[in-house]
């Protein structure tokens, strides 16, 4: 009996067939972030700046769901020789950087003959994307600017900033990505989450509105929708300092 408990024990733990399915939905719901990616990307290149950041806005929605039904349907303990943070890095690196940049590339957004500066962003990037501690493990939070080139982007689209402040913008974002500031991470956040999430909705109300007025830029909403980035970083440096 001493010998036949734990073997019963590890057949009890077993994942069934709908654990297994579960697991496997939710890491193609998560692989699908690169199908709307490449969506985006090739919207970019047309010009196509409506249909480029709704299918950015699309991932965004993914990427910030996909981590709560992984943990839902466990889906290390159900797959575990599929890696799901691999997956998301891979999947967010695609339409968090390489999306974005394809926008900075664009005619009009950078000075001309600077416009692939943006490069740095990749290169800056790939270096966050790779460290071990970019993401707190015990309290939650990004470690160095966390990529969100995707803002940068929308916000030279809607805004029709100058070539040369966009240009600023990014390599300011490009040094934060070396500094090592932390950085709220509002779906797990212990601090400050419900206000930051509760903004972040009003904010997406107000993204999504504006992209619906695409190709017409919405330079006065565009201001005010600035409150959250503006807070965002605030609040950033708050959380960085508060102990």
């Amino acid at each position: 009996m001493a010998l036949y408990a734990p073997c019963m024990a590890v057949a009890s733990d077993h994942p069934g067939p709908l654990r297994q399915a579960l697991a496997w939905g939710v890491h193609l719901y998560t692989a699908l972030g690169a199908v709307v990616g490449f969506i985006a990307l090739v919207g970019a290149f047309n010009g196509d700046y409506k249909l480029t950041f709704a299918m950015l806005a699309l991932a965004l929605a993914i990427d910030a769901s996909d981590g709560a039904l992984a943990r839902s349907v466990r889906v290390k303990q159900t797959l575990p020789l599929i890696d799901g943070e691999i997956l998301d890095n891979i999947v967010d690196y695609f339409t968090y950087v390489v999306v974005p940049v394809a926008v900075f590339v664009q005619p009009g957004i950078l000075p001309d003959g600077l416009e692939y500066c943006a490069v740095l962003v990749l290169v800056a990037s790939a270096y966050g994307f790779c460290r071990t501690d970019a993401k707190g493990m015990i309290e939650h939070y990004f470690r160095g600017f966390p990529s969100y080139w995707n803002v940068i982007a929308f916000y030279a689209v809607v805004l029709q900033t100058a070539p040369a402040v966009n240009l600023a913008a990014i390599v300011t974002a490009v040094v934060f990505v070396f500094v090592p500031m932390r950085w709220l991470y509002p779906s797990r956040m212990e601090v400050m989450r419900a206000p930051t999430i509760a903004l972040g909705l009003v904010w997406a109300v107000m993204g999504t509105i504006m992209i619906v007025r695409l190709p017409e830029p919405s330079p006065t909403l565009g201001a005010i929708s600035l409150f959250y980035p503006v807070y965002y970083t605030i609040g950033s440096v708050v959380y960085h300092f508060r102990r």
